[in-house]
């Protein structure tokens, strides 16, 4: 029988600076030899979406927000006409956030809730705020900048 160890168990035996390498390491290239990279979940590299129309102003409700899950964006609207946009995947462990409520964005993987004004941790176990994405209001149309 053979032992493979887990990702988890490479990363905890390797420190942080075996992981940087072992994440530095996971990019490719192509046939013509040019590099290629890998993102992880709440990076801000938007695949190429840029310009991608996410709702209409009317769709985001005062002192809440709605979330993208497939453009990994929640929109918020913490007063009116003040539009904010951060990344939907919690800083915690990388879920994705699963409500807008009470003036917080929630994660219902551990409980950590952000702040709709500033993506602020309002309620731990996250302890980084959730990285702040850029929207541009055109109009009522709001797209990813």
């Amino acid at each position: 029988m053979t032992y493979r160890p887990t990702r988890r168990t490479i990363l905890i035996a390797t420190g942080a600076t075996g992981a940087t390498a072992l994440v530095a390491g996971c990019g490719g290239s192509d046939d013509n030899g040019d590099s290629t990279s890998t993102t992880s979940p709440g990076q801000d590299d938007q695949d190429g979406q840029e310009g991608k129309e996410l709702a209409t102003t009317s769709e985001i409700p005062v002192g809440g927000g709605t979330i993208f899950k497939d453009d990994e964006v929640v929109v918020t609207q913490p007063e009116q006409g003040d539009f904010k946009a951060f990344s939907a995947i919690c800083t915690h462990q990388q879920c994705t956030v699963a409500t807008v409520a009470d003036g917080t964005i929630n994660c219902p993987c551990h409980g950590s809730k952000f702040n709709i004004t500033d993506g602020s941790v309002a309620h731990p176990p996250a302890t980084r705020p959730l990285p702040e994405k850029q929207i541009v209001v055109d109009g009522n149309t709001i797209r990813l900048a």
